[in-house]
């Protein structure tokens, strides 16, 4: 998605908030809806943990995903829709974090669903807390 169609979702979304007097809702009412609708989201998984592949040729289990999904991040856009805060700018901000704290040549190579792969990427996390960071 370029910057131009996050914009116009951003104005598509403060629109439907005003026509029905939700722009008036408090940032964390919204915060607990995203909760509860991630969820929903997870609930979907319960009691099971299909490949990518699996959950992809499912047109049922994904139909569902994505009608979880699309609550989550509706809520996420209601709350930055807002507080006024520009969506395309904090994702990169934090996608710029994320791969400075977690650097690709690290785990290029791992296998994200062999046990044990995740060590480097807790070890990681576990140094910057203690660091005081995220």
């Amino acid at each position: 998605m370029n910057i131009n169609s996050m914009k116009d979702l951003e104005k598509e979304v403060k629109e439907y908030l005003v026509e029905r007097s939700w722009h008036k809702l408090r940032p964390g009412d919204l915060a607990k809806s995203v909760a509860i609708e991630a969820g929903e989201l997870l609930e979907l998984f319960q009691w099971e943990n299909p490949e990518l592949d699996a959950v992809r040729e499912n047109p049922e289990k994904l139909a569902a995903i994505k009608k979880e999904l699309a609550d989550v991040l509706i809520y996420c856009f209601d709350i930055a829709v807002l507080l006024e805060v520009d969506v395309a700018e904090i994702m990169r901000d934090k996608l710029a974090k994320i791969k400075e704290k977690y650097p690709a040549a690290l785990f290029k190579d791992l296998d994200p669903t062999k046990q044990g792969t995740h060590d480097i990427y807790w070890k990681i996390k576990h140094d910057h807390r203690k660091k005081g960071e995220q």
